[in-house]
Formats: C-alpha cells, structure tokens, sequence
C-alpha cells in the first residue's frame, strides 16, 4: 500500500476550535474495514473520492450511514469503515468546545454518533465536499477550509470553566479525579459533570477513558516490541488486564488482534502523523 499525506495547522484565528488538517492518499488499500477509534477529537471527514461508508457504528441501535462527508462525535466504541482499494480525503480534527461554533450543534448532540455533513442544517458545509473535491491541490483545499470554516466560526462556544477542566484532561492524558477537577473549578461534582457533558458529549469520567486509551494507542504505535504490562503502568490502568478490559471495549477487539490487523498498515506518530485512527 502507498500512502501520501498532507498535514496543516489552520489558520491562527481557527486554532483554538481545530487542530489540524489532515489531507491522505492511499492506493492498494488491503484491508477491508478500517476501524476508527475513540479520540479527543470530534472529526470531520470528506472524501475526495468515493463516499465514506461506515458500516458498524459506535452505537448498536444507530444505522449504517454512507456520505461524502461525515461527522463523528466523541465516542466509546470503534467505527467500522469499510476501505476502498483507493481513498483520498480530507480529516479535520475538531476541539469538542469548537464544535458549536463551526458546525451549530454541541460536542453533546453529536456523542456517539457519526451524522452526514449534509444533515447539520448548513448549506455551507454541505457544499464542501464539492468544493474541495475541485480544488486542485492540498494548499488550495487547505485555504478552502479557512475560508468557509472562519466564515462560519463566530465565536468559540463553551464555558471558561469547562474549557479549563477539558484542557487540564488533555494535559493529563486524563489522569485527574473528577473530583479534583470538580473542586478547582468551585463547583460540585454533580454540577460539574452537567455542565461538562452538556459542552463535550462525554462526561468527565468518560472522557479520562478516552484520553488514557489515547496514550495507551500512541505507545502501542510507537514501534519496536509491546510489553502491554509496561503499556498498562504507563498510562494510568490497575494493570494490564484493566487495559485489555477498556481496549476491549473501546476498539472493539484485544490490543493483540488490533496490533496485527491494524498496525502494520499505519505509519508512525513520528512522521506526517498518519491518519487519525478516529471516526
């Protein structure tokens, strides 16, 4: 399989809502479901190609959705994503808190679930498939996202206090009692965790398992053997049955079985980044 990838910061006044774009083509796509894993992100996916067909999604009752543009909320179960043998696209990794301002609705309203573009309301994002699709190159469709998403992004949604807790979470990969977060913000837990879940989609307990099996996934890619007890240790798990436990239930499969179906086809955090294994 050949992969190219193609990865930006957005423009500094869309910062603080977006991550990073990140633009991929791959040819000779062998596996046949990718699986997209739970992240701190809320994604934006377009497909310059084919649509994106996710198959199994995070949620049992929800149905398979097929679009040229998808969004996926947070999560706590993977996303079954059936591969073509060619795949070229456009990820855009989303802060929860952002998500209001960029596309109308909360982090909250999109938890668990993966939603067509063209079902948000907008008329605006649903024409970006198209937009980008005639863009001739990964700058000319970088700058196309500036423009529309600035143009839709008024203001950064979300309380002070939350965007606070959410950001002492991702600097602790999670590792914060509720509690503890709960006190340094002066509310109660229960206060707290609304109010958090209202803004992200997850609640705070929920979010720390997402952050901490992100960190276990940056180990497990970062090469050479894994000692999944060392993994466990590192990142915050009771052992290393607990983390089997949480992969488990957050990717659908053993940390074994997803390191011999998935890693192979994944480059290393240490080059362009690869394509976020999120939905």
């Amino acid at each position: 399989m050949s992969v190219d990838w193609a990865v930006r910061e957005p423009h500094p006044v869309l910062r603080p809502l977006i991550a990073r774009y990140l633009g991929y083509v791959q040819d000779d796509v062998t596996l046949a479901v990718h699986r997209g894993l739970p992240s701190r992100h809320v994604t934006l996916v377009i497909s310059l190609d084919r649509p994106v067909r996710v198959t199994g999604m995070p949620l049992p009752d929800q149905s398979p959705v097929t679009a040229q543009g998808l969004v996926g909320g947070l999560h706590l179960g993977p996303a079954l994503i059936a591969q073509d043998r060619r795949q070229r696209g456009i990820h855009v990794e989303l802060d929860p808190l952002g998500v209001r301002a960029l596309l109308g609705v909360s982090a909250a309203e999109l938890s668990g679930q993966v939603v067509a573009l063209d079902q948000l309301g907008s008329p605006v994002l649903a024409e970006l498939p198209e937009r980008l699709a005639e863009a001739e190159d990964w700058s000319s469709r970088f700058a196309v996202l500036d423009r529309v998403l600035a143009n839709v992004a008024a203001e950064r949604a979300g309380t002070a206090e939350v965007g606070w807790a959410w950001r002492r979470l991702l600097g602790a990969d999670g590792r914060l009692l509720v509690t503890t977060l709960a006190d340094e913000v002066g509310w109660s837990r229960r206060h707290f965790g609304e109010r958090f879940r209202a803004e992200v989609g997850l609640t705070p307990k929920q979010a720390s398992r997402v952050l901490r099996f992100e960190q276990a996934l940056r180990s497990v890619r970062g090469g050479g053997r894994v000692d999944l007890a060392e993994v466990a240790i590192r990142c915050g798990y009771y052992d290393q049955a607990h983390l089997s436990n949480e992969w488990r239930a957050l990717a659908g499969c053993s940390p074994r079985t997803w390191i011999a179906e998935e890693l192979p086809f994944l480059q290393d955090d240490d080059g362009a980044g690869g394509r976020d294994s999120s939905a």
